[in-house]
């Protein structure tokens, strides 16, 4: 074998025309793959669970083995289709019938922030850093936590919130990237701090140690009070 040949690196030992009977498999594959998810009633790739994306890795394993492999017939195929679309079907419908074991397999919505305090050890319990839960409220515009009243992460991942009206935002922690947020042991001047891991707020005069009574953790940083903006809308040309 000699290095970069580009003849073997391109088609190796196969023939030109099996590069058509490569694109007829990975039709094949598109088409059983694209029924599957008609058939089950998927929408859309936000709606898909921790065991439908298991479901997604094996057709993609089978559709990738029939698309490349010409020693791989086409109807073995299509019965792994067959028996994971009986086997979605009957999981699904176990599911519906028997809340225990859908919660066991896809896992429960978590409450992590109720009135503006941050529920560590529920978020710890989900093994998402709260840097990583913080990138989430950045990105549907909250600056602190004060500005939320409920905070619920879904089972897709995905976390929805619940404000407080403009009246009743309250002071609260900051949930802007830590260089962007001091992070003190102790007050450098009198003020309204939040704990840095759970969002506690209290007031400091300058020079008390920030030890949070809630979580007992040190540390903290000035607590923000503006209200929540919302992202602005796109006008329509």
């Amino acid at each position: 074998m000699s290095p970069f040949d580009w003849h073997r690196i391109l088609i190796d030992e196969f023939p030109l025309s099996f590069l058509a009977e490569v694109a007829l498999r990975a039709l094949f594959a598109f088409v059983v793959v694209f029924a599957f998810l008609k058939i089950s009633g998927r929408r859309g790739v936000r709606q898909i669970s921790l065991f439908e994306v298991l479901v997604i890795l094996t057709l993609g394993s089978a559709a990738g083995d029939v698309s490349f492999y010409e020693d791989v017939p086409l109807l073995p195929i299509l019965v792994v289709f067959i028996t994971l679309l009986v086997l979605y079907r009957v999981t699904t419908y176990a599911m519906e019938r028997n809340r225990r074991f859908g919660a066991w397999l896809e896992g429960e919505p978590v409450v992590i922030i109720r009135d503006g305090l941050y529920d560590t050890e529920a978020l710890a319990r989900k093994n998402i850093s709260s840097d990583e839960f913080f990138m989430e409220l950045r990105r549907q515009s909250v600056e602190h936590l004060g500005q939320v009243r409920l905070a619920i992460l879904e089972v897709n991942g995905d976390v929805s919130l619940y404000f407080f009206d403009e009246n009743e935002v309250r002071a609260g922690l900051s949930v802007l990237p830590c260089p962007l947020r001091q992070n003190v042991k102790r007050a450098p001047e009198d003020g309204l701090y939040a704990c840095n891991h759970c969002g506690h707020t209290q007031r400091l005069a300058a020079g008390e140690d920030c030890h949070c009574p809630r979580c007992k953790h040190p540390g903290g940083s000035l607590a923000l009070s503006r209200r929540h903006q919302s992202s602005p809308v796109a006008l329509q040309p």
